[in-house]
């Protein structure tokens, strides 16, 4: 190899290495501006728990399930639609839904 592709491949090298070090770091920035939200999933498109019988990640058996979370922006979650909601937006905590 030559010394010009050599430090082109060090160089494309120290690149991915530093990428992938800085990601955990950003995901837990972004992580840490989210919230869950219950009640605002789409039918399996929640991140995490869906009650008795399902395991995690878009599990959810129906769309807007009061106890299936997505996160979300924080502040967003009790500004957003939920049909199932008593308040008829999405909630911090699982909640009863109503009845249609």
């Amino acid at each position: 190899m030559n010394k010009t592709m050599t430090t082109a491949s060090l160089a494309l090298a120290l690149g991915a290495a530093l990428t992938v070090a800085a990601s955990p770091a950003f995901a837990a920035d972004s992580a840490a501006d989210k919230e869950k939200c219950y009640g605002v999933a789409l039918k399996g498109k929640n991140d995490c728990k869906a009650g008795a019988g399902t395991s995690c990640a878009g599990t959810s058996k129906t769309d807007y399930q009061s106890n299936a979370w997505t996160l979300v922006p924080k502040g967003t979650c009790e500004k957003t639609v939920s049909s199932t909601s008593p308040t008829g937006k999405g909630q911090l905590a699982e909640f009863k839904e109503k009845k249609a």
